[in-house]
């Protein structure tokens, strides 16, 4: 099972994710506490190695400034939350899609993107609130042709249940390997520990 340590800002932070075995590197550069600038993010990801994945995170972007961030900080990947402006990018595209029962099916069934990365439905922020979604509420076997990312309140403690009911190509932790708001080093060791 594939990793995503999201919400990165600084570069020890990144290093100890590659380090210790994560597959994908989320930024944030949508309105959110762990907002990052594309100069910060292109900065503390100079020594990133190819075969790690570098994702940007949106929510209801504009395609020009997609491409514009993708170029600018060479990102490997998307994650759009909210509206979808455009089907395609120049990179591979993560759905993000809310599991609520009605949204949910919606948006599986219109997106052609290869990812859908499930998290619980928006409150403060879209994404990234750190509350688990009601797993009985999400069914992946009848998803077919896509890669399946699980996302919202994981933990060191429970990565491994997500794993034991949804069987998926990745997990997505941000808020699971911080101690009040701030990535930890130990938790994010702890939590790649557990997951791979």
């Amino acid at each position: 099972m594939k990793v995503k340590i999201c919400g990165l800002k600084t570069e020890e932070h990144v290093n100890t994710a590659v380090a210790y075995g994560a597959n994908y590197l989320g930024f944030v550069f949508a309105k959110s506490k762990r907002q990052i600038t594309l100069e910060k993010a292109r900065e503390i990801t100079k020594n990133v190695p190819k075969e790690v994945k570098k994702v940007g995170v949106f929510v209801s972007p504009s395609l020009s400034d997609v491409e514009r961030i993708i170029q600018q900080a060479e990102l490997d990947m998307v994650q759009i939350h909210g509206l979808l402006t455009a089907d395609h990018f120049s990179v591979p595209l993560i759905r993000a899609v809310p599991v609520d029962g009605l949204t949910q099916e919606k948006l599986i069934q219109e997106t052609t993107a290869e990812f859908l990365l499930f998290d619980a439905p928006p409150k403060q922020f879209v994404g990234g609130n750190g509350e688990v979604f009601d797993w009985q509420k999400l069914d992946t076997r009848s998803i077919k042709n896509k890669k399946i990312i699980i996302a919202g309140g994981l933990t060191p403690e429970n990565v491994q249940k997500a794993k034991q009911t949804f069987d998926p190509y990745a997990v997505d932790v941000s808020s699971g390997v911080e101690t009040n708001g701030e990535k930890d080093v130990e938790k994010i060791i702890a939590f790649l520990k557990k997951a791979i």
